[in-house]
């Protein structure tokens, strides 16, 4: 699968910010099967503070909605709960696991609501995520470095422009 530019925004503040040292993106489970169908979009793992974050993210610009609004919170739960079940296969010996979801447009009333009552479910939505781009921006704004993530390189090509 195609890695979705949401996914590189991810793994670049995961890279970056976090200082994770191995970023995966579209990571199927092992050995195939009906676990493998489904993947998890961002897999980071910071090795020195032995922190793993699994993201699931969706870059819908008009705002998040699958079929409705409780469709959409039953899909990111269970995407959530596929998260879960990958992290107790495949990164027990990681001290802290770090559930993500990421959007940059979710309305704000029954999703929000709803995800929020997710307690193992870490949300970077709409203001957050705002927050994270705009730590990147600065960051690139003082980098001159090929950090080797697409969505970096552009914002310090955008951030070093000259007249």
């Amino acid at each position: 699968m195609i890695t979705d530019i949401g996914e590189y925004i991810v793994g670049g503040c995961l890279q970056l910010l976090e200082g994770c040292d191995f970023v995966d993106y579209n990571v199927r489970v092992p050995g195939g099967g009906l676990d493998g169908l489904g993947e998890l979009d961002v897999v980071g793992l910071n090795f020195k503070t032995q922190t793993a974050f699994i993201c699931e993210v969706t870059t819908h610009i008009r705002g998040l909605l699958y079929v409705n609004n409780k469709e959409t919170v039953s899909r990111i739960i269970r995407k959530h709960e596929r998260q879960k079940s990958y992290a107790l296969k495949y990164l027990s010996n990681f001290e802290k696991i770090n559930f993500q979801f990421w959007s940059p447009v979710v309305p704000v009333g029954y999703i929000t609501n709803n995800l929020a009552e997710v307690p193992s479910l870490e949300l970077i939505i709409n203001g957050e995520y705002k927050e994270r781009v705009n730590k990147l921006r600065a960051l690139a704004a003082k980098t001159t470095h090929d950090a080797r993530n697409p969505v970096f390189r552009m914002l310090q090509i955008f951030e070093h422009l000259r007249d």
